[in-house]
Protein backbone atom coordinates (compact mmCIF):
# COMPACT_ATOMS: atom_id res chain seq x y z
CA UNK A 1 0.00 0.00 0.00
CA UNK A 2 1.59 3.61 -1.32
CA UNK A 3 2.31 5.74 2.06
CA UNK A 4 0.12 8.32 3.02
CA UNK A 5 1.70 11.66 2.34
CA UNK A 6 1.13 14.36 4.65
CA UNK A 7 2.21 18.12 4.25
CA UNK A 8 2.36 20.98 6.29
CA UNK A 9 1.64 23.98 4.59
CA UNK A 10 2.00 27.78 5.08
CA UNK A 11 0.14 30.70 3.51
CA UNK A 12 0.99 34.65 4.47
CA UNK A 13 0.60 36.50 0.81
CA UNK A 14 -1.75 38.91 2.52
CA UNK A 15 -3.63 39.39 5.69
CA UNK A 16 -4.34 36.27 7.13
CA UNK A 17 -1.72 34.37 8.77
CA UNK A 18 -2.73 30.41 7.80
CA UNK A 19 -1.16 27.28 8.41
CA UNK A 20 -2.92 23.42 7.72
CA UNK A 21 -1.54 19.96 7.52
CA UNK A 22 -2.51 17.86 4.58
CA UNK A 23 -2.83 14.53 3.36
CA UNK A 24 -2.86 12.85 0.04
CA UNK A 25 -3.64 16.52 -1.23
CA UNK A 26 -7.36 16.26 -0.44
CA UNK A 27 -7.72 15.18 3.37
CA UNK A 28 -7.61 18.51 5.70
CA UNK A 29 -6.16 17.09 8.98
CA UNK A 30 -6.19 20.42 9.98
CA UNK A 31 -6.92 24.19 8.76
CA UNK A 32 -5.93 27.66 10.99
CA UNK A 33 -6.70 30.54 9.72
CA UNK A 34 -5.92 33.30 11.66
CA UNK A 35 -7.43 36.72 10.09
CA UNK A 36 -6.44 40.06 10.28
CA UNK A 37 -9.18 42.38 9.21
CA UNK A 38 -10.20 43.90 12.35
CA UNK A 39 -6.71 45.66 12.28
CA UNK A 40 -6.98 47.13 8.76
CA UNK A 41 -10.46 47.90 8.91
CA UNK A 42 -9.42 51.50 10.38
CA UNK A 43 -7.25 51.87 7.53
CA UNK A 44 -9.81 51.11 4.74
CA UNK A 45 -7.70 48.54 3.54
CA UNK A 46 -4.40 46.09 4.26
CA UNK A 47 -1.37 48.24 5.20
CA UNK A 48 1.38 45.80 4.36
CA UNK A 49 4.16 46.52 7.07
CA UNK A 50 1.13 45.84 9.71
CA UNK A 51 0.33 43.12 7.78
CA UNK A 52 3.87 41.91 8.07
CA UNK A 53 3.97 42.58 11.76
CA UNK A 54 1.14 40.50 12.84
CA UNK A 55 2.33 37.59 10.52
CA UNK A 56 5.64 37.56 12.67
CA UNK A 57 3.50 37.84 15.90
CA UNK A 58 1.32 34.93 14.96
CA UNK A 59 3.44 32.73 12.23
CA UNK A 60 4.57 30.20 14.86
CA UNK A 61 1.52 29.56 17.00
CA UNK A 62 -0.50 28.75 13.86
CA UNK A 63 1.69 26.24 12.86
CA UNK A 64 1.65 25.08 16.28
CA UNK A 65 -2.20 24.98 16.48
CA UNK A 66 -2.11 23.09 13.20
CA UNK A 67 0.19 20.27 14.10
CA UNK A 68 -2.05 20.13 17.28
CA UNK A 69 -4.95 20.07 15.53
CA UNK A 70 -3.94 17.98 12.98
CA UNK A 71 -2.62 15.32 16.27
CA UNK A 72 1.14 15.01 14.81
CA UNK A 73 4.18 15.95 15.15
CA UNK A 74 7.30 17.13 12.97
CA UNK A 75 8.80 14.12 12.53
CA UNK A 76 5.53 12.55 11.05
CA UNK A 77 5.28 14.88 8.18
CA UNK A 78 6.94 14.01 4.56
CA UNK A 79 7.07 17.70 3.57
CA UNK A 80 6.59 21.83 4.40
CA UNK A 81 5.22 23.81 1.67
CA UNK A 82 4.58 27.55 1.30
CA UNK A 83 3.30 30.40 -1.00
CA UNK A 84 6.35 32.41 -2.31
CA UNK A 85 3.83 34.52 -4.47
CA UNK A 86 2.81 36.11 -5.60
CA UNK A 87 1.35 38.66 -2.87
CA UNK A 88 3.12 41.39 -0.54
CA UNK A 89 6.62 40.88 -0.06
CA UNK A 90 6.74 41.27 3.38
CA UNK A 91 3.87 39.37 4.20
CA UNK A 92 5.39 36.38 2.12
CA UNK A 93 8.96 36.72 3.35
CA UNK A 94 7.51 36.05 7.00
CA UNK A 95 5.98 32.55 5.82
CA UNK A 96 8.43 31.21 3.55
CA UNK A 97 11.07 32.12 6.38
CA UNK A 98 9.41 30.41 8.79
CA UNK A 99 8.83 27.50 6.00
CA UNK A 100 12.44 27.24 5.47
CA UNK A 101 13.71 27.29 9.10
CA UNK A 102 10.88 24.25 9.78
CA UNK A 103 12.46 22.81 6.99
CA UNK A 104 15.89 22.94 7.55
CA UNK A 105 15.27 22.11 11.24
CA UNK A 106 13.34 18.72 10.49
CA UNK A 107 15.23 17.94 7.79
CA UNK A 108 12.06 18.04 5.66
CA UNK A 109 11.62 18.68 1.73
CA UNK A 110 10.28 22.55 0.88
CA UNK A 111 7.69 22.85 -1.97
CA UNK A 112 7.62 26.60 -3.36
CA UNK A 113 3.52 27.24 -4.14
CA UNK A 114 2.37 29.82 -6.50
CA UNK A 115 -0.80 31.37 -4.88
CA UNK A 116 -2.78 31.38 -7.52
CA UNK A 117 -2.72 28.08 -8.15
CA UNK A 118 -3.74 27.79 -4.68
CA UNK A 119 -6.87 29.11 -5.60
CA UNK A 120 -7.58 27.19 -8.35
CA UNK A 121 -6.37 23.15 -5.91
CA UNK A 122 -8.79 25.14 -3.50
CA UNK A 123 -11.43 22.66 -5.12
CA UNK A 124 -9.60 19.36 -5.16
CA UNK A 125 -10.23 19.62 -1.31
CA UNK A 126 -14.36 18.83 -2.02
CA UNK A 127 -13.66 17.51 -5.28
CA UNK A 128 -11.73 15.88 -7.85
CA UNK A 129 -10.75 17.79 -10.38
CA UNK A 130 -11.70 16.89 -14.08
CA UNK A 131 -9.35 18.00 -17.08
CA UNK A 132 -9.50 19.99 -19.34
CA UNK A 133 -10.83 23.17 -17.70
CA UNK A 134 -11.14 26.66 -17.49
CA UNK A 135 -10.74 28.26 -13.87
CA UNK A 136 -12.20 31.80 -13.12
CA UNK A 137 -10.12 33.34 -10.36
CA UNK A 138 -11.28 35.99 -8.93
CA UNK A 139 -10.07 37.78 -5.51
CA UNK A 140 -8.55 41.05 -3.93
CA UNK A 141 -5.39 40.87 -6.21
CA UNK A 142 -6.29 38.62 -9.29
CA UNK A 143 -8.92 38.46 -12.17
CA UNK A 144 -7.21 35.73 -14.41
CA UNK A 145 -8.97 32.98 -16.78
CA UNK A 146 -6.75 30.02 -16.79
CA UNK A 147 -6.94 26.69 -19.24
CA UNK A 148 -5.79 23.73 -17.73
CA UNK A 149 -5.23 20.30 -19.53
CA UNK A 150 -3.59 18.13 -16.24
CA UNK A 151 -2.50 18.76 -12.73
CA UNK A 152 0.04 21.39 -13.02
CA UNK A 153 -0.59 23.14 -16.32
CA UNK A 154 -1.61 26.26 -16.50
CA UNK A 155 -1.90 28.75 -19.53
CA UNK A 156 -3.30 32.06 -18.78
CA UNK A 157 -5.71 33.17 -21.66
CA UNK A 158 -7.32 35.82 -20.37
CA UNK A 159 -6.29 38.50 -17.52
CA UNK A 160 -7.74 41.73 -16.23
CA UNK A 161 -5.59 44.71 -17.78
CA UNK A 162 -6.23 47.04 -15.12
CA UNK A 163 -7.83 46.79 -11.54
CA UNK A 164 -8.81 43.03 -10.01
CA UNK A 165 -12.36 42.49 -9.68
CA UNK A 166 -12.16 42.51 -5.21
CA UNK A 167 -10.06 45.63 -5.77
CA UNK A 168 -12.81 47.39 -7.66
CA UNK A 169 -15.03 45.80 -5.33
CA UNK A 170 -13.56 47.42 -1.89
CA UNK A 171 -13.17 51.15 -3.69
CA UNK A 172 -16.41 51.08 -4.61
CA UNK A 173 -17.84 50.35 -1.30
CA UNK A 174 -15.91 53.17 0.21
CA UNK A 175 -17.33 55.05 -2.12
CA UNK A 176 -20.32 54.39 -0.72
CA UNK A 177 -18.89 54.18 2.69
CA UNK A 178 -19.11 50.73 3.30
CA UNK A 179 -16.96 49.28 5.99
CA UNK A 180 -13.49 47.13 4.90
CA UNK A 181 -13.60 44.37 3.37
CA UNK A 182 -15.95 45.93 0.77
CA UNK A 183 -17.07 42.68 -1.34
CA UNK A 184 -19.08 41.44 1.05
CA UNK A 185 -20.97 44.58 2.13
CA UNK A 186 -21.71 44.95 -1.28
CA UNK A 187 -22.67 41.58 -2.11
CA UNK A 188 -25.04 41.79 1.22
CA UNK A 189 -26.66 45.58 0.54
CA UNK A 190 -27.17 44.83 -3.24
CA UNK A 191 -29.84 42.10 -2.22
CA UNK A 192 -31.78 45.38 -1.41
CA UNK A 193 -31.48 46.87 -4.05
CA UNK A 194 -32.06 47.33 -8.24
CA UNK A 195 -30.55 48.01 -11.36
CA UNK A 196 -31.73 51.46 -11.65
CA UNK A 197 -27.88 52.70 -12.69
CA UNK A 198 -27.47 50.80 -15.60
CA UNK A 199 -23.56 50.85 -15.30
CA UNK A 200 -21.16 50.16 -17.98
CA UNK A 201 -19.99 46.32 -19.12
CA UNK A 202 -16.81 47.12 -19.50
CA UNK A 203 -14.28 45.79 -22.09
CA UNK A 204 -16.70 44.07 -24.42
CA UNK A 205 -14.45 42.55 -26.80
CA UNK A 206 -13.38 39.82 -28.90
CA UNK A 207 -10.59 38.76 -26.00
CA UNK A 208 -10.85 37.20 -22.57
CA UNK A 209 -9.54 39.84 -20.34
CA UNK A 210 -10.97 42.31 -18.26
CA UNK A 211 -11.20 45.34 -17.26
CA UNK A 212 -12.18 47.22 -13.84
CA UNK A 213 -10.62 50.29 -13.70
CA UNK A 214 -13.23 52.28 -15.70
CA UNK A 215 -15.92 51.12 -14.41
CA UNK A 216 -14.91 52.10 -10.77
CA UNK A 217 -14.00 55.80 -11.75
CA UNK A 218 -17.66 55.29 -13.93
CA UNK A 219 -19.07 55.05 -10.35
CA UNK A 220 -17.49 57.29 -8.34
CA UNK A 221 -17.75 60.38 -11.11
CA UNK A 222 -21.86 59.41 -11.49
CA UNK A 223 -22.10 59.25 -7.35
CA UNK A 224 -20.05 62.83 -7.13
CA UNK A 225 -22.61 64.41 -10.02
CA UNK A 226 -25.51 62.86 -8.39
CA UNK A 227 -24.32 64.68 -5.03
CA UNK A 228 -23.47 68.26 -7.00
CA UNK A 229 -27.23 68.14 -7.92
CA UNK A 230 -28.24 67.05 -4.33
CA UNK A 231 -29.73 64.39 -5.64
CA UNK A 232 -30.26 61.40 -3.51
CA UNK A 233 -28.08 58.50 -3.51
CA UNK A 234 -29.35 55.13 -3.16
CA UNK A 235 -26.46 53.08 -1.57
CA UNK A 236 -28.98 49.50 -2.10
CA UNK A 237 -29.41 50.59 -5.95
CA UNK A 238 -25.59 51.48 -6.45
CA UNK A 239 -24.54 48.39 -5.16
CA UNK A 240 -26.73 46.45 -7.50
CA UNK A 241 -26.08 48.00 -10.02
CA UNK A 242 -22.09 47.69 -9.68
CA UNK A 243 -22.57 43.93 -9.15
CA UNK A 244 -24.71 43.47 -11.69
CA UNK A 245 -21.86 44.58 -14.06
CA UNK A 246 -19.41 42.92 -12.98
CA UNK A 247 -21.28 39.67 -12.78
CA UNK A 248 -22.74 40.19 -16.81
CA UNK A 249 -18.77 41.03 -17.44
CA UNK A 250 -17.18 38.01 -15.63
CA UNK A 251 -19.83 35.15 -16.69
CA UNK A 252 -20.08 36.65 -20.48
CA UNK A 253 -16.50 35.85 -20.83
CA UNK A 254 -16.06 33.09 -19.05
CA UNK A 255 -19.05 31.12 -21.38
CA UNK A 256 -17.58 32.22 -24.25
CA UNK A 257 -14.29 30.69 -23.50
CA UNK A 258 -15.51 27.07 -22.64
CA UNK A 259 -17.73 27.08 -25.60
CA UNK A 260 -14.65 28.11 -27.61
CA UNK A 261 -12.33 26.13 -26.38
CA UNK A 262 -14.97 23.44 -26.21
CA UNK A 263 -14.13 22.71 -22.60
CA UNK A 264 -17.02 21.41 -20.33
CA UNK A 265 -15.76 21.79 -17.19
CA UNK A 266 -15.59 25.11 -15.16
CA UNK A 267 -13.73 26.13 -12.16
CA UNK A 268 -14.45 29.26 -10.05
CA UNK A 269 -11.71 30.20 -7.27
CA UNK A 270 -11.04 33.37 -4.93
CA UNK A 271 -12.35 35.57 -2.93
CA UNK A 272 -14.62 36.45 -5.08
CA UNK A 273 -15.80 33.32 -5.70
CA UNK A 274 -17.61 34.05 -2.42
CA UNK A 275 -20.13 36.52 -4.12
CA UNK A 276 -23.93 35.11 -3.73
CA UNK A 277 -24.35 36.97 -7.08
CA UNK A 278 -21.43 35.08 -9.18
CA UNK A 279 -22.26 31.94 -7.56
CA UNK A 280 -26.21 31.74 -8.54
CA UNK A 281 -25.38 33.00 -12.01
CA UNK A 282 -22.31 30.52 -12.92
CA UNK A 283 -24.95 27.75 -11.44
CA UNK A 284 -27.99 28.85 -13.80
CA UNK A 285 -25.52 29.58 -16.93
CA UNK A 286 -23.27 26.04 -16.16
CA UNK A 287 -26.82 24.25 -15.79
CA UNK A 288 -27.74 25.69 -19.16
CA UNK A 289 -25.49 25.16 -21.28
CA UNK A 290 -24.31 21.42 -19.67
CA UNK A 291 -21.19 22.76 -17.91
CA UNK A 292 -19.61 21.20 -15.01
CA UNK A 293 -19.19 23.56 -12.74
CA UNK A 294 -16.70 23.36 -9.34
CA UNK A 295 -16.75 26.08 -6.66
CA UNK A 296 -15.55 25.80 -3.36
CA UNK A 297 -17.24 26.21 0.00
CA UNK A 298 -16.99 29.92 1.35
CA UNK A 299 -13.81 28.72 3.52
CA UNK A 300 -11.53 27.67 1.26
CA UNK A 301 -12.48 30.68 -0.76
CA UNK A 302 -10.28 33.45 0.66
CA UNK A 303 -6.76 32.82 1.34
CA UNK A 304 -6.04 29.79 3.65
CA UNK A 305 -3.24 27.23 3.63
CA UNK A 306 -5.30 23.78 2.85
CA UNK A 307 -5.17 25.04 -0.88
CA UNK A 308 -1.71 25.22 -0.73
CA UNK A 309 -1.21 21.58 0.93
CA UNK A 310 -3.11 20.62 -2.33
CA UNK A 311 -0.88 22.16 -4.90
CA UNK A 312 1.92 20.98 -2.85
CA UNK A 313 0.84 17.40 -3.20
CA UNK A 314 1.12 17.52 -6.85
CA UNK A 315 4.43 19.33 -6.61
CA UNK A 316 5.92 16.45 -4.13
CA UNK A 317 4.02 13.65 -6.74
CA UNK A 318 7.14 15.25 -9.23
CA UNK A 319 9.94 15.86 -6.88
CA UNK A 320 9.11 19.87 -7.26
CA UNK A 321 11.39 21.00 -4.22
CA UNK A 322 13.57 24.26 -3.76
CA UNK A 323 16.06 24.73 -1.42
CA UNK A 324 17.11 26.51 1.41
CA UNK A 325 17.61 29.90 -1.05
CA UNK A 326 14.08 29.78 -1.46
CA UNK A 327 12.48 34.14 -1.64
CA UNK A 328 9.45 35.77 -1.53
CA UNK A 329 8.42 36.90 -4.30
CA UNK A 330 5.37 40.38 -5.27
CA UNK A 331 4.80 38.71 -8.73
CA UNK A 332 4.97 34.96 -10.46
CA UNK A 333 4.24 33.83 -14.04
CA UNK A 334 2.29 31.03 -13.19
CA UNK A 335 2.97 29.10 -16.17
CA UNK A 336 6.86 30.04 -16.15
CA UNK A 337 6.48 28.52 -12.64
CA UNK A 338 4.99 25.12 -13.56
Amino acid sequence: MEKNIKILAIETSCDETAASVIENGNQVLSNVVQSQIESHKRFGGVVPEVASRHHVEMITRVIEEALKNANLTAKELDAVAVTYGPGLIGALLVGVNAAKAFAFAHDLPLIPVHHIAGHIYANQLEHKIKFPLISLIVSGGHTELIKMKDHLNFEVIGETLDDAVGEAYDKVARVIELPYPGGPEIDRLSKEGNDTYNFPRALQDDSYNFSFSGLKSHVINKLHNEKQKNIEINKADVARSFQESVVDVLTTKTMRALKDENIETLIVAGGVAANSALRERFETLTKENNIELYIPSLKYCTDNAAMIGAVAYEQFKRGDFADLNLNGQNYIDIEEVY
